[in-house]
């Protein structure tokens, strides 16, 4: 794999050195600098935040955690790289890797922190605000224009192959991660527990994540973001979620699955079959020409039948739909644009960098395109037992079977997500995992 792999990355740098020139043409500039950026220090304190480069930087050099660093981009010349490398005892140098991609940009080591030099009309992009050398950039360049970032981000919306092979292996080590997750949890481990199996196998350290791994035990997995890890495993185990992922040179698998415990009813272990056959349906209507917003109505389509079919609603599918009951045991979007970002960028505009807002009765959806080819999108149906979402619905005196919503509370809910490219035909599920 690594020599196609490589191969494909090389490519991959070519379309960028000949988009960034249609693009700086367009845009009436002669050069573009691209700032890696830097950690912040936490207020008050002389330790700094997880770092993660500006998502434009890492497109061409699969590098997340180089700082002070920068590109430098001009039509009709070798890309420049300019690596923050000082003699440091503190800290291990930055070292670039031993791998052909290198041998495509002109590299320069620098052992102090630079300004780049930049050629006539010329544009910097980053998180530039907190530089020494702010105002010289200022007075030479323009700062962070708008109109070519939205376009920057339109491009980082379809994938290379080289993406979405990084991508692929992404989910494929993050399997590994799930999978000793689940084993953990069948041998009883708390939700740290569960957390240390998920990244011994998935081979990565806590600050390498691409997101906060969510590993939620019983009602924690009603928590959409659960941000805790209990030290102590509960007395019975109902429900586990796992929302947690990998990078590959800087590219991010969002991977979620729910299981259940020898404690949880019978009728989770079919809500949690009837949500993987939902996730499927779905990834099985994903192809070019489709709007994601009505692959999301279809999942509350879906949602009702299930509400129904499984006794958790006493009405018909479309007035769980009406009622707003679906929304109630979903309050989520169907999933997200998924790339160098977890949530990657261009997911809420238009091709032309419009702004494309959800539609009131969906705010939390992330992505309202329409699909195509090169495109890597999640798919993440839920059905969650939230009470201060039920509440309204339980007061207004709604068709739902309260006593089977609450014997199911102590589960929390249910998430399942899988990480898809569109392709001409179709899509392809790049996670494989069951």
């Amino acid at each position: 794999m690594s020599a196609s792999l490589n191969a494909l990355q090389r490519e991959h740098i070519a379309h960028l050195c000949q988009a960034y020139s249609l693009l700086l043409e367009q845009h009436r500039l002669d050069c573009l600098a691209i700032y890696s950026g830097h950690a912040r220090y936490h207020f008050a304190d002389d330790h700094t935040t997880t770092f993660q480069a500006y998502g434009h930087f890492t497109h061409w050099v699969g590098l997340a955690d180089v700082q002070h660093s920068w590109i430098v981009v001009q039509p009709g010349q070798r890309p420049q790289l300019y690596i923050y490398a000082p003699a440091d005892f503190w800290h291990l140098p930055t070292q670039l890797p031993e791998e052909p991609w290198v041998a495509e940009f002109d590299v320069h080591l620098c052992s102090d922190k630079i300004t780049p030099p930049l050629a006539g009309n010329a544009a910097v992009i980053g998180d530039i605000e907190t530089l020494e050398s702010v105002s010289v950039l200022a007075n030479t360049a323009k700062l962070h224009p708008n109109a070519l970032v939205r376009a920057l981000d339109e491009l980082r919306m379809y994938k290379t192959a080289y993406e979405i092979a990084c991508l692929r292996e992404a989910n494929r080590l993050a399997v590994a991660g799930h999978q000793a997750a689940k084993a953990a949890f069948g041998g009883g481990a708390s939700e740290l527990d569960i957390q240390l199996a998920y990244l011994l196998a998935s081979r990565q350290r806590e600050s390498d994540v691409p997101y906060q791994n969510i590993i939620g035990l019983n009602q924690h997995a009603g928590v959409l973001h659960y941000q805790r890890y209990d030290l102590s495993a509960p007395s019975q185990r109902h429900s586990l979620l796992v929302d947690a992922g990998r990078r590959f040179r800087g590219y991010a698998a969002d991977i979620t699955r729910t299981h259940a415990g020898p404690d949880a009813p019978a009728a989770f272990g079919e809500l949690i079959t009837a949500l993987h056959h939902l996730k499927d349906q779905l990834i099985q209507h994903a192809a070019p020409g489709v709007e994601f917003v009505s692959l999301h109505e279809q999942m509350h389509r879906y949602l009702a039948e299930i509400l129904v079919q499984h006794g958790l609603y006493e009405g018909s599918a479309e007035s769980a739909i009406e009622l707003g009951v679906t929304r109630a045991f979903c309050p989520h979007g169907l999933g997200h644009s998924l790339g160098i970002q977890v949530h990657d960028v261009a997911g809420l505009m238009h091709p032309d960098g419009t702004p494309a807002p959800p539609p009131p009765q969906h705010p939390a959806l992330r992505l309202m395109r329409t699909l195509h080819p090169g495109m890597v999108v999640t798919i993440e149906p839920g059905l969650y037992f939230i009470p201060m979402l039920l509440a309204p619905l339980r007061q207004q005196g709604i068709a739902v079977n309260w006593a089977t919503v609450d014997a199911l509370a102590a589960c929390g809910g249910i998430r399942i997500e899988d990480n898809i490219v569109i392709t001409e035909s179709g899509c392809d599920n790049l996670t494989q995992l069951h």
